[in-house]
C-alpha cells in the first residue's frame, strides 16, 4: 500500500515510521526544511520538503497513485485544505483521512465532504467517559456519505430516561433509536419502555450528539 502522510510532526513521523516498518510505501510531505531533513535522517528518502496544502507538492508526492492520503498536521484549517485538494489529486480508489484536533470541527469536515476523520481528543473523551459512573454513552462511528453517526448508550440506574417510553424522549430532530439490546436480545424500539440495563443504538446527526446525551441523561 502507498500512503502519503501530509505533516511530519510527531503524529506524522510516528505514523510514517509505523507504516514503513509494516512494509508499506510511504511519502511524508513536510513544510519545515529542518524537520524534513531530520525525518530523512531517521527514515530515509521518504520525505518531500514542501507545503502539503499546495496541489503541486501533492502531485509530486504521488497522490495520484496513493491508496491513502493522511492529513495529520496540528492545524485543522490546513488539514481541511489538504483533504480537499487530495480528493481531486488522488486516484479513484484513494482514501482521504483527516486528523481533527478540535472535535467541534468534525462537522465542518463532514459538511465539506471529508467523511473519514480521526479526533484523538474525542477518542480520549470516549475512553474517559466509559470509566465514569455516568458513562455508557459512546459515539461508535460516523456513517459514510452522511452527517450522521451511530451512538451506543446504556440506561443505568438513576438515568432520567429509565422507565420512559421511547416516543416520550425529547430526542433532537433527525435522531432516532434504531434498536434496544436487552438481555442479549434485540427489542424493537417503536413502542418500548426503556429499562435499567438496556443498551440502545441511536442514529443521530453528528451536530446533535450533545442533545441526544441530554435527552437520555438529563
Amino acid at each position: 500500500m502507498y500512503v502519503v502522510v501530509a505533516g511530519g510532526g510527531e503524529v506524522g513521523f510516528h505514523l510514517a515510521k509505523a507504516l514503513t516498518e509494516a512494509g508499506h510505501e510511504v511519502m511524508v510531505i513536510e513544510s519545515d526544511r529542518r524537520r524534513a531533513q531530520w525525518i530523512e535522517e531517521q527514515l530515509g528518502s521518504v520525505v518531500l520538503n514542501g507545503p502539503a496544502d499546495e496541489g503541486r507538492f501533492q502531485l509530486e508526492a504521488g497522490c495520484a497513485r496513493a491508496d491513502a492520503v493522511l492529513a495529520v498536521t496540528g492545524d485543522d484549517a490546513k488539514n481541511l485544505v489538504i483533504c480537499q485538494l487530495a480528493r481531486h489529486n488522488c486516484g479513484p480508489h484513494g482514501r482521504v483521512i483527516a486528523r481533527v484536533n478540535d472535535p467541534k470541527n468534525e462537522i465542518v469536515f463532514k459538511t465539506l465532504g471529508i467523511d473519514e476523520t480521526v479526533s484523538s481528543t474525542r477518542v480520549l473523551m470516549n475512553v474517559i467517559e466509559q470509566e465514569l459512573p455516568t458513562g455508557g454513552f459512546m459515539p461508535l462511528m460516523p456513517l459514510t456519505g452522511s452527517h450522521l453517526e451511530l451512538i451506543e448508550a446504556e440506561i443505568a440506574a438513576g438515568t432520567p430516561s429509565a422507565g420512559k417510553r421511547v416516543r416520550e424522549l425529547a430526542l433532537p430532530a433527525g435522531a432516532t433509536i434504531g434498536g434496544i439490546v436487552r438481555g442479549g436480545k434485540v427489542v424493537a424500539a417503536a413502542d418500548a419502555t426503556l429499562e435499567v440495563g438496556d443498551r440502545i443504538i441511536v442514529f443521530s446527526p453528528t451536530a446533535a450528539e450533545q442533545e441526544v446525551r441530554r435527552a437520555l441523561y438529563g
